[in-house]
């Protein structure tokens, strides 16, 4: 059996880091665009949902490459703000997307709501597609609450202003990358895919 390779529809470091890390034991090959020579694609995300988003990008990049390919959709839910940003979390504040405005906006939003009405959670959809349109698909959530000011260096997005529960007393952007793989969104999402792809045999292509 050869070794399978599954193209990742990111560019971002982070996010291919935490997939190599989940995938490649099952013997799956992940890689970018630029790993094998193309330019990353520009795919419209035009879906309603995180689950429509994940597999617009998951089947363009499963035509483009023809290979398998992964994509993941994520973002964070506000309860206070019956589940915005969601779907729009990167582009909140508009385009250009920009974290910085973003975490000021959920701020400004979230003006004067205690801590105990502040509680959201990171959602992330994977969507894994086959050139044959074969699909597979999982998510994952972290729990936690929006903090009144950022902190922290690590991570991107609104993870300076996200106080998971797992964790107390730190935001997502205070954590290492190992801390952050083990309780996040993302890294629930990708187990959740691996368990998926061992139960179903399609880990062997």
């Amino acid at each position: 059996m050869g070794v399978m390779r599954v193209v990742v529809a990111s560019s971002n470091e982070g996010k291919v880091r935490e997939i190599r890390h989940v995938l490649e034991p099952l013997g799956w090959e992940v890689v970018r665009a630029a790993d094998v020579g193309r330019e990353a694609l520009e795919v419209d995300e035009t879906g309603e949902t995180f689950l429509e988003n994940a597999l617009i990008k998951a089947r363009a990049y499963a035509e483009a490459f023809d290979c398998p390919a992964l994509a993941d959709d994520s973002g964070l839910e506000v309860d206070a703000l019956e589940g915005a940003p969601g779907v729009r979390s990167a582009r909140y504040a508009g385009e250009p997307t920009d974290d910085a405005a973003n975490n000021a906006k959920l701020l400004a939003a979230l003006d004067g709501v205690p801590a105990a009405e502040r509680t959201a959670r990171f959602r992330c959809v994977m969507a894994l597609v086959w050139p044959d349109r074969r699909v597979l698909a999982a998510d994952g959530v972290c729990e936690g609450r929006i903090g009144y000011e950022p902190r922290g260096t690590g991570g991107f997005g609104y993870d300076p202003l996200f106080l998971p529960d797992a964790a107390p007393g730190k935001t997502m952007a205070e954590l290492s990358p190992d801390e952050k793989s083990a309780i996040s969104h993302r890294g629930a999402a990708l187990r959740a895919l691996r368990d998926a792809l061992e139960q179903t045999g399609l880990a062997d292509g």
